[in-house]
């Protein structure tokens, strides 16, 4: 059977390069699930979870949009932030998440600060969705 190869980056590091059974994907319009020989492909991504399936494990990935290229069982994800769920650390996600909160209550300042806020807070509640999957690496049949 074909392989995907999948390659996740952010402008700041190679997050993840590695073969993949299935890739599925917080596309903006909703999840995408990929599979080998999908076809041609380019999507934007929102803040979601990012799950790579190989032989019955799952590597599972908090990221925060950006762009997702499917060409020839490659998969190009370019993030604006991406972090495997080990990486996460909680007590910063869970302070991020309060001070946000906080923020919006104290100095609500318009729109646009309400907005920012809020996109914080999405992200810090992903991260640690994604973090609480940490050891949950087999396939669920």
């Amino acid at each position: 059977m074909s392989s995907l190869w999948v390659k996740v980056v952010t402008k700041d590091r190679l997050v993840l390069e590695e073969e993949a059974d299935f890739v599925v994907a917080p596309g903006e319009l909703g999840e995408l699930g990929i599979l080998p020989n999908h076809t041609p492909l380019l999507s934007t991504l929102k803040i979601g979870e990012l799950r790579i399936k190989k032989d019955g494990q799952t590597v599972y990935l908090a990221i925060s949009g950006g762009f997702m290229e499917v060409f020839k069982n490659r998969i190009a994800i370019l993030a604006e932030t991406a972090e495997r769920a080990e990486e996460i650390d909680i007590d910063r996600a869970k302070r991020t998440k309060e001070w946000a909160e906080a923020e919006i209550k104290r100095h609500h300042k318009g729109e646009e600060e309400f907005l920012r806020m809020e996109g914080i807070i999405k992200r810090a509640l992903n991260r640690l969705r994604i973090a609480e999957k940490r050891g949950q690496n087999k396939e669920k049949r």
